[in-house]
């Protein structure tokens, strides 16, 4: 037997089996069958449920569809399938949440520019672990995020709106901050929206500036302070009293401001950026490098060597432009995000 004449056998066998019939045969059992071309198993009015629905949406405005079919059900009248009123339901616009959602308010994302130090700094609070179980101390750290630069911190046991502002307060004295001279951006925390800082704030002449809710990312700065204090090899598990956070911290931040080479500010020191250094060591390391392609040319393939530059801005959360037009020379808030609260 050829193999045309063994497929041919399979194929009636399967056929007689009840397999799938070919297109043209499936075709014909429509047309004969359903001659509006509609599923011969359909309901014969799919509107009948969302009216139904809709007639006793007082009646039944708390039960589910399933309880909704089986009350029809036992008032002698059989109306489809579980499945298929939520289809036809869902069509019609009638399922969706019973419970009165809670909407939230719109916060718009802070865009603040930064192109020199003491214009905009970011503050937050960080948890230090005790040496007991669920006792923690607090660390309150403003930084300068144009420099990287630390103006001021606190180690506390609690985390207090009057240590915040006060710690705001000789940060900006230690500074001299003049008025309308700073932006000073947090996250929504209990202290940051205080009203005690928010007065301080506005006796100073600074801006206040507040991150939207639940996003990490709009105070990206002091959230990789934090990370660098946390990953120092130094950094202990456990502190085990006051005197040993406030003793780490006294040894960390100077060291963070004046020996911390800082990968987004051209591997300067914080220091040296804020009080303004920056230039007078990056033209020495140009010397340097001059120097060595001067001695060995062949070492250096494809250019001449040059020292990482500066960045001209800081930005937290930079619009779209921002990135293709580089900023001038001036503090630019584009969105003032001083939102009471």
């Amino acid at each position: 037997m050829s193999l045309t004449s063994v497929n041919s056998v399979v194929e009636s066998g399967w056929r007689e089996r009840g397999g799938e019939r070919s297109e043209p045969e499936r075709e014909r059992q429509l047309d004969s069958t359903a001659p509006n071309g509609n599923q011969p198993a359909a309901i014969p009015d799919p509107q009948v449920v969302p009216q139904a629905a809709k007639a006793k949406r007082g009646r039944f405005r708390a039960s589910d569809k399933q309880r909704i079919l089986e009350a029809v059900d036992d008032q002698g009248r059989y109306l489809c399938s579980p499945r298929t009123m939520y289809r036809l339901l869902s069509a019609a616009g009638e399922v969706r949440e019973r419970r009165n959602q809670l909407t939230h308010p719109h916060y718009q994302a802070p865009e603040l520019l930064a192109t020199a130090p003491n214009q905009v700094w970011s503050w937050d609070i960080t948890k230090l672990r005790g040496a007991v179980k669920w006792t923690y101390y607090y660390l309150y750290v403003v930084l300068d995020i144009f420099s990287r630069y630390v103006t001021g911190w606190m180690v506390a046991t609690r985390e207090s709106a009057e240590l915040a502002k006060q710690l705001l307060l000789e940060s900006c004295l230690k500074q001299g901050i003049a008025l309308g001279q700073l932006i000073i951006h947090s996250d929504r925390g209990s202290s940051m929206t205080s009203k005690p800082v928010a007065l301080l704030l506005a006796d100073l002449g600074v801006t206040r500036s507040l991150g939207r809710p639940h996003v990490s990312n709009d105070n990206p700065f002091s959230e990789s302070q934090f990370k660098t204090l946390k990953y120092c090899p130094a950094f202990p598990d456990r502190f085990g009293s006051l005197e040993h956070a406030r003793s780490f911290s006294g040894e960390f931040f100077p060291w963070y401001n004046r020996e911390h080479r800082h990968s987004g500010i051209a591997l300067l020191t914080p220091e040296v950026v804020h009080y303004a250094r920056a230039e007078e060591v990056i033209a020495a390391r140009r010397l340097v490098l001059e120097e060595a392609f001067r001695q060995h040319p062949e070492r250096f393939v494809r250019k001449r060597p040059e020292p990482l530059t500066l960045p001209a801005a800081v930005w937290i959360n930079p619009p779209a432009k921002a990135a293709e037009n580089p900023p001038a020379a001036t503090l630019n808030s584009i969105v003032q995000l001083s939102q009471t609260c």
